[in-house]
C-alpha cells in the first residue's frame, strides 16, 4: 500500500469517526430543565453529604491521633 493510500484511509477513518459520533449524538435524549435542575440538585446534595462525613472522619482521626501522641 503506498503512502498516499495510507493517509486517504487515515483520514477517511478520521471523518468517519466524526460523521458516526454526530449520528449518536442525534440519537440521545437531552434532558429537559426541570430534569436536568432536579439532577443537578441530586449531586449537589450528595457531594456535600459525602464532604460533610469524610470531615467528621478526619476530625475524629485527627483527635484520636493527638490522644495517641
Amino acid at each position: 500500500m503506498t503512502f498516499l493510500a495510507k493517509m486517504k484511509q487515515s483520514f477517511g477513518s478520521f471523518f468517519s469517526f466524526f460523521s458516526d459520533s454526530w449520528a449518536e449524538l442525534k440519537k440521545v435524549r437531552w434532558p429537559k430543565r426541570k430534569e436536568l435542575l432536579s439532577y443537578t440538585i441530586v449531586v449537589v446534595v450528595t457531594v456535600l453529604l459525602i464532604t460533610i462525613y469524610f470531615w467528621v472522619l478526619d476530625v475524629i482521626i485527627s483527635r484520636l491521633v493527638d490522644l495517641v501522641i
